[in-house]
């Protein structure tokens, strides 16, 4: 029988690329990277072989999406940020048995959701930028689900949570959820960027407090009320992806039954506007 051992909502900024070539980013991102490599550490010492994760870059208009296929190799240019993530190469092995699985429990659920596994379609950074530096510290497998949800409710996304969680304990996998996204994301205006130092700094004071407080919740395990303000934080806040990872972890997790305490691993940064950190969420 199969489980999800921990589950994690993490950073996946550009930056952290850029933090391990030359340049003005060199080093800046060491603790987002450390981060993401505690995080594989404890899965792996849980037994996790497979990263399940719900990507805010992936963009959906119709129905949820799950990139399945059972390799995944190439090389990876951002259309957002070419600049940022240029020839990035990658190779990862997945697993269409529970992508199709995830899918299929979905759709019964009333959630319509299609598991692909087509060699063209390529993985977004929200889950190349975790996976590079997780898949230091262990050879996961790999299952993408699109997070990026324009015309979808939380509703819904807190279904296919469910779906993740039955799908994999319906399995033989040992699982690491992650909710790949930022928490506020209000990017700074184009012509404010440079004036503001924009790579490291937030733009709006409100989400920087909103998301201290978040965190706080989250530290003394008060999940019932955060999903209380789920909609309006991730409207008034522009979370990334209307934070449908956070809806997909937190109905894997047992939505607001859920009440452990998480643990912060990467301290609160701003970047490019946006609120960033790496936190765990233990199964329990």
């Amino acid at each position: 029988m199969g489980e999800i051992v921990l589950a994690a909502k993490m950073t996946h900024v550009p930056t952290m690329l850029m933090s391990e070539q030359e340049g003005p980013v060199k080093g800046a991102r060491q603790a987002a990277i450390d981060g993401h490599r505690e995080i594989a550490r404890r899965a792996k010492e849980l037994g996790a072989d497979t990263v399940v994760i719900c990507d805010t870059h992936w963009v959906v208009n119709a129905g949820f999406h799950i990139n399945a296929n059972r390799h995944f190799e190439g090389l990876f240019t951002s259309n957002e940020f070419p600049q940022f993530i240029k020839d990035l190469p990658y190779a990862y092995d997945g697993d269409p048995a529970l992508g199709d699985a995830i899918a299929d429990i979905a759709t019964k659920k009333g959630v319509h959701t299609l598991s692909h596994q087509v060699d063209s379609l390529e993985l977004e950074y929200g889950t190349l930028v975790p996976m590079r530096f997780m898949s230091r510290e262990a050879d996961f497998k790999v299952v993408s689900i699109a997070a990026w949800c324009t015309v979808h409710s939380h509703d819904e996304s807190r279904l296919v949570g469910e779906a993740i969680r039955e799908a994999v304990e319906a399995s033989d996998s040992k699982v690491l959820l992650v909710a790949s996204g930022s928490l506020s994301h209000k990017i700074w205006p184009n012509k404010d960027y440079a004036a503001n130092n924009g790579t490291f700094t937030i733009s709006s004071e409100f989400n920087r407090q909103v998301d201290l407080h978040v965190l706080d919740m989250w530290q003394a395990g008060d999940h019932a009320t955060f999903l209380k303000m789920l909609g309006e934080y991730a409207n008034f806040c522009c979370g990334e992806g209307s934070m449908h990872d956070t809806a997909m972890l937190y109905g894997a997790l047992g939505w607001d039954t859920y009440d452990a305490k998480c643990e912060v691993v990467t301290e609160y940064f701003p970047s490019s506007g946006t609120g960033q950190t790496n936190v765990i969420f233990p199964v329990t």
